[in-house]
């Protein structure tokens, strides 16, 4: 099981100093907003991956006129205690910890404290650009397979160099052949391993994503489909590269590759979210990320921690019923938010579990 069973907070976004205890495996956390639900969360899940949910630099995480922040966590991990501690010192140098021992490097870490979080802007994944469904699915692969990160950040850093020499070549019309070529091997190398590993996993976790669905949604006449896309699909990454190079000088990018990738979701054979309500567009967010979820514990063989911020917006009672009561089994922790107490307090008194509610 995986229990986190306080934390400390000092110096993070509106939180001068500030310590959770957790006696429970389901806890509400409800105040105005503004007050530091989604805060409290996202420190939370700083501690699952290294990095901030909302933002990428972690200089906008400190709290205002402060220097430097730190979060520490206690959880019960498989019968074990664990204690991570996220450092980023005053000068910007960040130390992360796990039971005092400190990594070398952050990849190390992920997947060892598998996390799920839900927040309104999510719906994006369903409305905007393909690198959001990729990161999504990135973020999922880079939990439970660790060859499956080192595959990506080496592929990340290879196109950047790719990318590098092309924009050289419009500049000066100079390209060195040799290192461009053995860059463009070694992209096909690493883009053919990802995937492969992402077409194995997404022919599992589509169809729970479409289950899922169907049982939040409860009907199955909105005729969701869901299809992983990729240029792969038709042909070599290196036969892509090679039939793209003209186009990839021109235009300056690698504009073949797995980094193009999409998820394609089609309602009745027309495209979701041209289509969804506002309704169906939430309870696929919720589906996409319950299939998460439950990968995650397949995987793991414990339940991850799910971090729901502010998901009673916009969503029926009868869909929010369906969701609480495919999240709350045994053993899985939940932190979920809101700015209503007694809508809180009415959902979780519904799952017949004991609970507990902390009022910021």
């Amino acid at each position: 099981m995986l229990q986190l069973q306080n934390i400390s907070v000092t110096q993070y976004r509106n939180y001068l100093h500030r310590q959770f205890n957790f006696q429970n495996n389901i806890v509400g956390i409800c105040g105005a907003n503004g007050a530091g639900k989604t805060n409290l969360l996202d420190a939370i899940y700083y501690l699952s991956f290294s990095k901030s949910y909302f933002t990428r630099s972690d200089a906008s995480n400190v709290h205002h006129a402060s220097q430097g922040f730190r979060i520490e966590g206690n959880y019960l991990l498989k019968n074990n205690t664990a204690n991570i501690t996220c450092i980023l010192r005053e000068n910007n140098k960040k130390e992360f910890l796990y039971n005092l021992e400190e990594y070398k490097k952050l990849s190390e870490h992920i997947g060892k404290i598998p996390c799920v979080m839900i927040a309104p802007d999510d719906v994006e994944l369903i409305t905007g650009g393909s690198e959001l469904r990729r990161r999504f699915i990135d973020v999922m692969l880079s939990q439970t397979n660790n060859d499956y990160l080192q595959y990506l950040i080496t592929y990340n850093n290879l196109l950047q160099q790719r990318n590098s020499l092309l924009k050289q070549y419009a500049a000066s019309n100079i390209l060195d052949d040799t290192l461009f070529s053995i860059l463009t091997e070694q992209l096909s190398k690493y883009g053919m391993l990802i995937f492969e590993i992402r077409t194995a996993f997404l022919d599992l976790f589509l169809p729970i994503v479409i289950k899922h669905y169907n049982h939040i949604a409860a009907t199955e006449n909105d005729k969701l489909s869901c299809n992983y896309l990729s240029q792969l699909q038709q042909d070599t990454m290196l036969n892509l590269l090679n039939k793209s190079l003209q186009s990839d000088m021109f235009l300056q990018r690698t504009n073949t590759g797995i980094h193009k990738d999409d998820i394609e979701i089609l309602m009745d054979d027309n495209k979701f979210k041209a289509d969804a309500s506002q309704g169906q567009r939430k309870s696929l967010l919720f589906a996409l990320k319950l299939a998460e979820w439950q990968i995650l514990q397949q995987h793991k063989g414990f339940p991850p921690i799910l971090l729901l911020d502010d998901v009673f917006e916009k969503l029926d009672a009868d869909r929010m019923h369906n969701l609480m009561q495919m999240v709350s089994i045994d053993h899985a922790q939940i932190f979920i938010t809101d700015t209503h107490k007694d809508r809180l307090e009415k959902q979780l008194l519904s799952l017949n579990k004991q609970f507990e509610i902390i009022e910021l």
